[in-house]
């Protein structure tokens, strides 16, 4: 139950009346009305920008259209008032007993009140994380682990059939080095002699194990083989160890994927980057050239030579850009075409990459490659994350003992635990910088959001214990308190509660939409502050408490908002991949 699409379906219909009637011009894009809270409560329940927006195309005033408008919106059922204001916004009051209809909606559907049809099936490929599988993941993989998860979570909530996808990095020279590393370890684990890890490979002990595996599957066979006898068998193994440890420390922090893809399967049997080239060629994307000196600051990927091209500047890239490098392999960026173009062919027309802010320069190059290779059918959106600052008590924590040059996610996640790190992951939006501080986010207080959240759906569920113990027969299923007498909340703090839940449907859309899942985390926290103060009223004017001993019907009344707070909490807390739980510890 939309509150806000209800009435702006009724502005529509409202302004295809007087369209009909002649009073204003058939056609107008009636796509641009929005239906939102007013800034100032005390302007009514609901505001319209319709006339605003509509009122250059129907060559009449503002405030004239408005007032036209607002004439056909009056007679609404639950409409009390219709006021022209300003230039021309339209607000509108409503009975209370409206918002008594949404708290039961709430009660009847649980926690799919807010799922969206806004999707219509859709289907959508969100690819995120894809860290090389060269270690352990760490804690800037992990931002855009969350990000991404939760989106993913989001986009399915409104409606859209999501997929979601790991792109394993594992055809590049970095897994070459990863082989090189893990050769050292094993010749530690077969010798027993230290082994001295050179600059340019991976120091990090998370290879001591996978050394030790290969001694004991090998032995000292390989202890004086030439690299091209051994590379390919440890650089095989070595992925699929890291991988192990990759989908562990996923797994801590509560993310699944539905596809891993494997970057090497594009060139083993057909190669599909080659054929990817083939076919931008003959669309004319794809050329033999030379590219021009870089200017300014030096393009890393320029050689002074005749190759092959793609034409990214047709699509607002700043340069054309090899596909193949002087020694006859493919660049990063063909290999990423014919990814890109493997999701087209699995039906996919509308993608999503999550990537760190360093890999923004490589965002109009990858756009233009989709609409390449989909002959313009297909959409690809890339959402940034940027840097996480990790501190304790403020003071910066550099190095991981394990990892040897960074901070694992696996050591964040247990320290301060998995809610903790997604909610506050969440907290910002993704492209904004974040900090991190291992000590803030244990604290129990409400400047820690994901305590103060979680202590409202636990005070919630107290709260109908508490009442069990007063009243032993009430009934446990919350949808049965639709029937409860729910005009006796009359309070201001129950008003707003019960808009505050309205409001749910409409964040979730908007959410989705923009593909912001942090709007979700702070939409939590709002709603929790008014819960928390609504509590705290009750302690201080007894008549506003949950539970009333000498007053069955008005408990039940307030029991039903309690049951609607905790269950909007719990979705909004599970769209975050959160624990909604029912006692704090």
């Amino acid at each position: 139950m939309n509150v806000y699409a209800i009435f702006a379906d009724h502005v529509r219909a409202a302004v295809a009346d007087l369209a009909r009637e002649g009073l204003v011009p058939e056609g107008l894009d009636l796509a641009r009305i929005v239906v939102e809270p007013p800034r100032d409560a005390a302007n009514g329940d609901l505001a319209t920008n319709a006339a605003m927006v509509l009122a250059k195309d129907a060559k009449a005033k503002p405030r004239d259209l408005a007032t036209l408008i607002a004439g056909r919106l009056e007679g609404l059922a639950d409409v009390t008032k219709v006021e022209v204001a300003g230039p021309g916004f339209i607000n509108i009051s409503l009975e209370p007993k409206f918002w008594i209809g949404v708290l039961a909606a709430v009660l009847r559907q649980g926690v799919a009140f807010g799922r969206s049809e806004l999707g219509a099936g859709e289907a959508v490929n969100v690819e995120y994380v894809s860290a090389n599988p060269t270690g352990p993941m760490h804690v800037g993989h992990c931002r855009g682990a969350v990000f991404g998860d939760a989106m993913a979570s989001l986009l399915a909530f409104a409606g859209f059939k999501v997929t979601r996808e790991y792109y394993i990095n594992d055809a590049g020279a970095q897994v070459d080095v990863l082989a090189r590393s893990v050769y050292l370890r094993y010749r530690e684990a077969a010798t027993g002699e230290a082994a001295q890890i050179p600059e340019g490979l991976y120091p990090g002990d998370y290879l001591v194990p996978v050394g030790q595996e290969l001694a004991q599957m090998h032995g000292g066979a390989f202890l004086e083989s030439p690299e091209s006898e051994w590379l390919q068998i440890f650089r095989s193994f070595s992925i699929g160890a890291m991988m192990v440890m990759i989908r562990e420390d996923l797994s801590a922090l509560g993310i699944e994927f539905d596809v891993f893809f494997s970057e090497r399967s594009l060139t083993v049997g057909a190669d599909r980057v080659g054929l990817t080239i083939e076919q931008l060629r003959r669309t004319g994307e794809v050329y033999e050239g030379r590219l021009p000196p870089p200017k300014g600051s030096p393009i890393e990927d320029w050689e002074d030579r005749e190759q092959i091209l793609f034409r990214s500047t047709d699509f607002g890239d700043d340069v054309d850009r090899p596909l193949v490098k002087s020694d006859g392999s493919y660049t990063y960026f063909a290999g990423d075409i014919a990814y890109h173009k493997d999701k087209f062919d699995r039906g996919f027309r509308r993608m999503i990459d999550v990537w760190g802010a360093d890999h923004g320069g490589y965002v109009k190059r990858m756009q233009a490659a989709v609409k390449a290779v989909s002959a313009g059918q297909a959409s690809l959106d890339i959402e940034l994350c940027q840097l996480v600052r990790l501190t304790r008590n403020g003071e910066p924590v550099r190095m991981s003992k394990r990892a040897g040059s960074f901070v694992t996610l696996r050591e964040v996640v247990d320290e301060v635990g998995r809610d903790a790190v997604r909610f506050m992951m969440l907290f910002r939006k993704n492209d904004a910088p974040l900090d991190f501080d291992l000590a803030k986010v244990i604290e129990q207080s409400r400047e820690n959001p994901v305590f103060y959240v979680q202590y409202a759906h636990a005070r919630a569920h107290s709260i109908l214990r508490n009442a069990k113990e007063q009243f032993p027969d009430l009934p446990a299923d919350a949808s049965v308190y639709a029937h409860a007498p729910l005009a006796r909340l009359e309070d201001e703090g129950e008003a707003g509660l019960l808009m505050r839940l309205a409001g749910w449907p409409r964040l979730v859309e908007q959410a989705a939409a923009a593909r912001e899942p942090h709007r979700v985390a702070f939409f939590l926290y709002d709603l929790a502050s008014e819960f928390h103060a609504q509590w705290n009223r009750g302690k201080d004017l007894p008549h506003l408490r949950f539970i009333m001993e000498n007053d069955r019907e008005l408990t039940m009344a307030r029991l039903a908002l309690v049951h609607g707070v905790a269950t909007v909490l719990a979705s909004g807390l599970k769209l975050l991949g959160v624990e909604a739980v029912e006692e704090m510890k």
